[in-house]
């Protein structure tokens, strides 16, 4: 039987700009039986865990105990194998501080090999096939360690904690430590974001910026924390060209924006035509809640209207932080490649704006238009999709998918509050945003990194 004690350690786990705390001052039991990994004399394996192995034989790690801890290895680069332990006296609605430590040798991969799983269970069986994977791994040296608090569901009376190896490539795993505590109910964060339907016609750049700070206005009066507006905004509906409209970033478009934002205290997402020397390209810029430039991003993607007029692309995937959250913008005919999204979402985004002369229109004679294609990114890559278009409807979109906030067909702002500590999960695969980039195959992407040679179409 393992002792009560005193929990002073305060537990917190930042990603993605989260933060949770444990427990700090209260009395924590610790559920894990055999934290530590301890054998006796004669035992080959830690009492209170079971080993788990595939189903082909050929296929399994190796597990056993030595002085530092548990070891898994294999010969085989693609064995997988690992640890379970059954864990009773769950409480329905109770959130749980989670942590392991392991020690890596010659893993290639650690986020893709190594990893800690909660599956919640009732009366022995399994609430959701694929659990919850632990935040990790956080790697210092040769030392990986996970963290994270979670809630278990209101059916729950148990757990099944599982400690995982999957391919590690000739590399080892010593597993040293686990635990499972009680603890606080980690904070919601929440981030009231907005986008703007408006086209404005027959008009001058000049009446075009005053248009959108009335929307920045509007979007400060609902308390929004950010909103989206459009793409190339002082050319939109004025019959200017890009040269008529290019101009500096800082520039005079840019203060005026800045203005607004500062005095509703809102982030602000605005597409504009950037000059640079004798050089102009399509672009996006973020404005912090005092009116300064925290980041802007440069259309990689050109159809044949930009590229013709002379526009350069851009060819970097900025992700910029803010006061809630980590986010990225891409701007209209990014929209048609996969890629840019996967690789804001591989670098920690957790919303995408996308300032959108092209259509978020549904789809029309079962043809997929711009509107299914933003739902399949977000749900793709597990992030917040907000686009703000001149055709279709602007949107705020969620990582399953599906419509927050749509305009449907007026001019105006339309917003939606969203929880980006919230961890949803698909019916089988699970939470998709922890899961698919271990699952991710690289050395079988070379062929997106050649240059097409040729083509019958």
């Amino acid at each position: 039987m393992y002792k009560r004690f005193i929990f002073r350690v305060l537990v917190v786990v930042c990603f993605g700009g989260s933060v949770f705390s444990g427990a700090e001052g209260i009395e924590a039991k610790e559920l894990v039986a055999n934290p530590r990994f301890e054998v006796g004399q004669t035992a080959k394996l830690p009492t209170g865990w079971s080993v788990w192995r595939p189903v082909l034989d050929e296929a399994a790690c190796r597990v056993r105990s030595i002085g530092e801890g548990l070891l898994v290895e294999a010969e085989d680069p693609y064995a997988v194998g690992g640890v379970v332990q059954e864990i009773k006296d769950i409480k329905p609605g109770q959130a749980y501080a989670v942590r392991a430590v392991c020690r890596l040798r010659n893993v290639p991969t650690p986020y893709r090999s190594i990893l800690v799983r909660i599956n919640w269970t009732r009366k022995g069986k399994l609430l959701h096939p694929a659990g919850m994977l632990v935040r990790g791994p956080m790697l210092e040296a040769d030392i990986a360690s996970f963290e994270d608090v979670l809630v278990a569901p209101e059916a729950a009376d148990g757990a099944r904690l599982s400690l995982e190896v999957k391919w590690p490539q000739g590399g080892l795993v010593i597993w040293k430590q686990a635990s499972l505590q009680a603890t606080s109910r980690p904070g919601q964060r929440k981030v009231k974001v907005g986008t703007v339907y408006l086209r404005p016609r027959n008009s001058t750049p000049k009446n075009n910026l005053k248009l959108w700070c009335k929307q920045i206005d509007a979007a400060g009066k609902l308390g929004l924390d950010v909103v989206c507006l459009g793409e190339a905004m002082t050319m939109v509906g004025t019959g200017c060209s890009v040269k008529d409209c290019a101009e500096p970033i800082p520039g005079p478009a840019t203060r005026q924006l800045a203005d607004a934002a500062r005095r509703n205290r809102i982030w602000v997402v605005a597409g504009l035509t950037e000059q640079v020397g004798d050089v102009v390209y399509n672009t996006a810029v973020l404005l912090d809640r005092k009116g300064r430039i925290a980041g802007k991003y440069r259309k990689v993607h050109l159809p044949r209207e930009e590229w013709k007029q002379g526009v350069r692309p851009g060819n970097v995937y900025p992700v910029f932080e803010t006061d809630f959250g980590k986010v990225a913008i891409q701007i209209c005919y990014d929209w048609f490649f996969p890629e840019p999204a996967a690789i804001f979402a591989l670098k920690g985004a957790e919303i995408i704006f996308a300032p959108t002369w092209g259509n978020t229109l549904p789809d029309e004679a079962g043809r997929v238009d711009g509107e299914s294609v933003f739902r399949v990114r977000a749900r793709d890559n597990g992030l917040y999709m907000v686009p703000s278009v001149y055709s279709g409807n602007s949107l705020v979109i969620d990582p399953m998918g599906r419509i927050l906030a749509c305009s449907g067909g007026k001019e105006g702002v339309f917003w939606a509050e969203i929880d980006l500590n919230a961890r949803e999960r698909l019916k089988w695969v699970g939470y998709w945003r922890s899961i698919g980039p271990r699952h991710r195959m690289l050395k079988s992407y070379g062929p997106l990194l050649k240059a097409p040679q040729g083509s019958k179409y």
